[in-house]
């Protein structure tokens, strides 16, 4: 077993109405070490959100009540929650739309347990980074310490990336982008100027499994955009290449 970088357990919540994937995910999370919590449909997944505050949340779209990209939405607007959403491999518009909504990730059925094991921890590790980015912020402010020290720094233009803390910044404002829209911005920026293909960022950046899902890289580069361009229509930062791909400016 894995041990948690918090001395306390993180908490999952399963959202799904098939008892027998919920069984499964149940018993391989337990086994890494998390505790468990679980909703059968979508109104109940929003009641136990808000109850248990849990660290992260495996949600279904095909649910009872009310639908998995309702229930992202709503999540959304009431906390700040990593959302790992959850899709059949025919359904390519609600990986798109869920994104939209705010989800942090997604992996379709059916998956492997290690692969969505590997998404969990990523996606945890980021919630972790930024709450102990607020925390040093928050006591360096009090302590009329602005000046922290950064590390492991890409820097382009306004934009600066922090890797070690998952943390973004255009000129002296921070940017909150879901794990997914980090890896992205990461890749681009890692190599300012050159154009990379919408082909070689699903390969990268979501796995090659993912190949052929090309409107989900134009979603994302969109929902970047709108973080960290002051006029999407003109975009300064992250540029276009048409009939090409992508590339941050110099």
């Amino acid at each position: 077993m894995e041990e948690q970088v918090n001395d306390y357990k993180k908490t999952i919540l399963i959202v799904d109405d098939e008892k027998m994937i919920i069984n499964l995910l149940t018993h391989n999370l337990t086994r890494e070490g998390y505790n468990v919590i679980e909703a059968k449909d979508g109104l109940e997944a929003i009641e136990m959100a808000q109850e248990k505050r849990p660290d992260l949340i495996l949600l279904d779209i095909m649910l009872p009540k009310l639908d998995g990209l309702s229930v992202c939405k709503r999540i959304k607007n009431m906390m700040n929650v990593p959302i790992l959403m959850v899709t059949a491999k025919d359904e390519e518009l609600d990986k798109i739309l869920g994104l939209e909504l705010g989800a942090d990730d997604y992996i379709t059925k059916p998956f492997s347990v290690r692969e969505l094991l590997a998404r969990i921890k990523a996606n945890l590790r980021k919630a972790d980074a930024i709450a102990s980015i607020e925390a040093e912020r928050k006591e360096n402010a009090l302590n009329g310490n602005h000046d922290l020290k950064r590390t492991n720094i890409i820097k382009v233009g306004v934009l600066t990336l922090d890797l070690d803390r998952f943390e973004v910044m255009v000129e002296d404002k921070m940017v909150d982008l879901t794990l997914r829209e980090f890896e992205v911005l990461k890749f681009l920026a890692s190599d300012p100027g050159q154009v990379v293909t919408r082909e070689t960022l699903l390969e990268k950046v979501w796995g090659y499994e993912y190949y052929g899902d090309i409107r989900t890289v134009d979603v994302t580069v969109r929902r970047i955009r709108e973080k960290i361009e002051k006029d999407t229509s003109n975009p300064q930062i992250l540029i276009t290449k048409r009939g090409v791909g992508y590339y941050i400016a110099t």
